[in-house]
């Protein structure tokens, strides 16, 4: 006790001693002088600890920004960059999007209507025969997911039923509304949701993704969070990084392990912190084709109160019914503890047209933060559910109308030959020389990779042969998602046999360059100035508006 009292005045000496170096300070300044500097103190500390850590942009991120840009502006070395990125940017826009020989931009309407013939007639002739890849016949990865001829026309007559149909009112289309409710329950169920699940339809997985991180952002608002901070592994969707510049969030990624492709969860456990507004697990993750941890994410996120989304975009409906057709899979949905959100695109393997996805949540307090209400608008009482406000009767309704046709069985039948067929192709894929397979693909999805040359020569060989590859980069790969067209008979081996073919051809020169849009993907992937790479994305998108020939 003598101890702990001669520590007391101790602290008291030093204590005083502050107060009278602090006294000293101040003596001879006037109050006001007092009052307004610690105001700008306060102001000044405020801005400081708002930059350091309640930025969206980290202070690591913000400093690279800051060189690059001060590096562009030196005038030789800014210019000569400049200059190859006007040039590469020409090449993308020349190289990408050519037209036929004789065709020609319409930029003006026509004086005068054409009639429904006519239209229909230019729009076969002159539009729809400029494909040239024949993802009909499976050479497209992913993309179109469609169940065939008959399906589409009864998409056809189902559309047309209902294409005026327009959500925005649905006392007047009490039919759409009840298909849309009808969609949302039968999902809830094969996803073992209770009887509190809920959710909504949008028009595509991004959306979906985009909604349930805005509930989120809402409920940590509520929390008292500032800077809500989204926790994401660095192999998810792009969709939560763009969520996270729409709505002013954080965006914190995650590393993967290099040989498993599964997101580190030591790595996540200890970014986890108080502003962290939700955590995600990818089934599968679009790059690799992996299920990551989902009930280890749920069990962080049940301990730490957070909520944790499951991007099932990709796997939505295939998982649930693979593990019903008996496949060995991990549980992704409502049944896993923890799981509070998940997003699955029924235009994928829902075999729905295109525009229809679904955000489903675990109760309606979650989903309370997706809707938007404006009570004070002079037009009236404002509120949507998602972020369009008209939405289209017509897609929800063929939404429906596939999920009735297809069934059950119809989805387990389609599981188990994507996933068998995904597994054919990888056993395959392994056994060519100078090919490798990233991670241990789960589900529907494999990415191919090459450690003896540059893997986007690849693409643009299999390109070349009438193939359509998705590309991935960190590490750089080929990417093939395996669709109910590349389970039909013979397809799966014409890819391989033309991957087979176009490796060896390649594999006599190794070492040789990558030339064309294949040399920008290489040259893009080893910049560490990403706004460059940004500036070669908005020339693409520049080029895809582009109506001069």
């Amino acid at each position: 006790m003598d101890v702990v009292e001669d520590l007391k005045e101790i602290s008291k000496l030093y204590l005083n001693d502050v107060y009278v170096l602090i006294n000293q300070q101040c003596s001879g300044h006037k109050a006001w002088e007092l009052i307004l500097g610690t105001f700008l103190a306060t102001l000044a500390l405020g801005w400081l600890w708002q930059e350091l850590f309640l930025h969206e942009l980290s202070l690591f991120q913000r400093s690279k920004l800051f060189f690059f840009r001060v590096v562009r502006s030196l005038p030789v070395i800014g210019r000569k960059i400049q200059e190859e990125l006007d040039k590469t940017k020409a090449s993308i826009a020349k190289d990408l999007f050519p037209l036929p020989p004789g065709y020609v931009y319409n930029t003006h309407l026509p004086d005068k209507g054409m009639t429904y013939e006519a239209v229909f007639d230019l729009a076969q002739s002159k539009y729809k025969s400029m494909e040239k890849i024949d993802w009909q016949g499976g050479r497209l990865s992913g993309g179109v997911y469609n169940c065939g001829e008959g399906h589409d026309k009864l998409m056809a007559k189902i559309y047309g039923l209902f294409v005026g149909d327009n959500l925005l009112y649905p006392d007047v289309f009490p039919g759409t509304r009840k298909m849309e409710a009808e969609v949302v329950a039968m999902c809830c169920d094969f996803f073992h949701g209770g009887p509190d699940t809920c959710g909504t339809m949008t028009s595509g997985g991004t959306e979906s993704i985009l909604m349930a991180c805005k509930a989120y952002r809402e409920r940590a608002y509520k929390q008292g969070i500032k800077t809500p901070e989204i926790l994401v592994a660095c192999s998810a969707h792009a969709a939560f990084a763009k969520a996270a510049k729409y709505f002013k969030m954080r965006y914190t990624e995650v590393p993967v392990d290099p040989q498993t492709k599964l997101v580190n969860l030591r790595a996540l456990r200890k970014k986890i912190n108080k502003n962290t507004c939700m955590l995600v697990a990818s089934a599968p993750s679009f790059p690799y084709g992996v299920i990551e941890q989902v009930e280890d994410i749920g069990q962080l996120g049940k301990r730490f109160n957070i909520p944790v989304h499951v991007d099932a975009c990709m796997g939505g409906f295939i998982i649930p019914f693979a593990k019903r057709a008996g496949l060995d899979l991990p549980s992704i949905d409502f049944a896993v503890e923890g799981v509070t959100s998940i997003s699955a695109d029924a235009h994928k393997y829902g075999l729905a047209p295109k525009g229809s996805s679904l955000i489903l949540y675990k109760n309606s307090k979650y989903r309370m933060g997706q809707f938007y209400v404006n009570t004070d608008w002079c037009g009236g009482i404002y509120a949507s559910p998602a972020v369009g406000g008209s939405r289209s009767g017509a897609i929800i309704a063929t939404c429906w109308a596939t999920m009735m046709a297809v069934g059950t069985d119809g989805y387990m039948d389609n599981a188990v030959k994507v996933i068998q067929t995904r597994e054919y192709i990888e056993k395959h894929v392994r056994d060519i020389p100078g090919l490798c397979v990233y991670g241990k693909p789960d589900v529907n999805i494999l990415s191919i990779g090459s450690q003896c040359f540059d893997i986007y020569r690849l693409g643009s060989a299999l390109t070349a042969q009438g193939w359509h590859m998705f590309t991935v980069q960190y590490p750089s790969g080929v990417n093939f998602a395996v669709t109910k067209m590349h389970t039909a008979p013979g397809v799966a081996d014409i890819f391989l046999k033309d991957l087979r073919d176009c490796t060896a051809e390649i594999m006599k020169d190794p070492k040789a360059k990558a030339e064309g849009i294949a040399a920008v993907y290489g040259m893009a992937e080893g910049l560490p100035d990403r706004s460059m790479v940004e500036e070669f994305v908005h020339g693409y998108l520049e080029a895809y508006y582009n109506t001069t020939n």
